[in-house]
């Protein structure tokens, strides 16, 4: 710490991995590499070498919503990389480019968990710049029918996420996640992504949802779910919701000081949240840096023709 602030940090070595998309069923390997301060996070297309210069994972960036949150540049993308986001921003990682050589990040068991263990394996390394951050200094709300999110003001990032469904075994569930003191390894990471089996038959019956399976997601019948060794928390359904805000929120490109309170929000809804929070910059103070955010929310246009329809599992 530093006068009360935290000192940037990337990883000590690189490291790698590899697996299939959730969405495409493509195979990838994906590699993580240290990088200097102020870098953020930023992704490269192997595959497409001069094609896909980096692109650094911010609101800007975002190219599509749907089912998963996809970052591109000039019509090239690289989808589901909420899981890795999530674990990048959890474990407090501030700068990192992320190599990948095919359009999707590595599913692996549909968790955050084997991206935090990765990180570990590598090792962390303290940088000499302090890390600015975004401080809520009034509350911000968003709504969409059923659905809505806020952020109040508070001394750390924290989130209060509740869904429900008309299902025996997910019913109602509401969870609360403080940031720090390790919780977001033990409390967040391991919750699978999950959906319901007549969904995913629907999908797999017009060739979608070709990476999907019992190794990385929990699928849902009617009665209770398939996957034989069960759940690994009694609500691992809202904590993976929670874990996708989280990798959306690290969209913002620096960490944030408030509490988020969603109900039934996706990632359609939390991006939108994250552009909210940008355009009323009345409601927020930006700590640590003089230099301010250069984004016009008014001259963003999302595009989801770049991206082809994929489906959530």
């Amino acid at each position: 710490m530093k006068n009360g602030f935290r000192y940037q940090r990337t990883i000590e070595n690189i490291i790698s991995c590899n697996g299939i998309g959730l969405h495409l069923g493509n195979k990838a390997n994906l590699t993580l590499k240290p990088a200097p301060e102020g870098t953020g996070i930023q992704f490269y297309r192997k595959d497409m070498g001069d094609k896909y210069p980096l692109t650094k994972a911010v609101v800007e960036n975002i190219t599509d919503t749907r089912f998963a949150t996809t970052i591109g540049y000039n019509g090239n993308s690289v989808h589901t990389i909420e899981h890795l986001m999530a674990a990048l921003s959890g474990m407090g990682i501030d700068n990192a480019v992320i190599e990948v050589d095919n359009v999707e990040v590595p599913i692996m068991d549909g968790s955050a968990a084997p991206f935090v263990s990765l990180i570990k394996e590598a090792g962390f390394k303290e940088q000499d710049a302090v890390q600015p951050y975004i401080k809520i200094t009034k509350p911000i709300e968003l709504t969409d029918g059923r659905k809505g999110i806020s952020i109040a003001p508070a001394d750390k990032l924290g989130v209060t996420f509740y869904i429900s469904y008309d299902h025996p075994l997910i019913s109602e569930q509401e969870y609360t996640y403080t940031a720090g003191n390790g919780g977001f390894e033990k409390e967040i990471a391991r919750a699978r992504t999950y959906g319901f089996l007549k969904e995913v038959k629907q999908l797999t019956a017009i060739g979608l949802a070709k990476g999907g399976s019992l190794d990385n997601a929990i699928v849902v019948d009617e009665d209770g779910i398939l996957n034989v060794d069960g759940l690994r928390f009694r609500d691992e359904f809202v904590r993976h919701k929670i874990l996708d805000l989280l990798g959306d929120i690290a969209l913002l490109g620096m960490p944030v000081a408030g509490h988020i309170t969603a109900k039934r929000s996706g990632h359609s809804l939390n991006i939108r949240f994250l552009e909210e929070i940008l355009k009323r910059r009345d409601c927020w103070v930006l700590v640590g840096s003089e230099t301010p955010i250069a984004y016009s929310i008014e001259e963003k246009e999302m595009s989801v023709s770049a991206s082809p329809s994929v489906p959530a599992i």
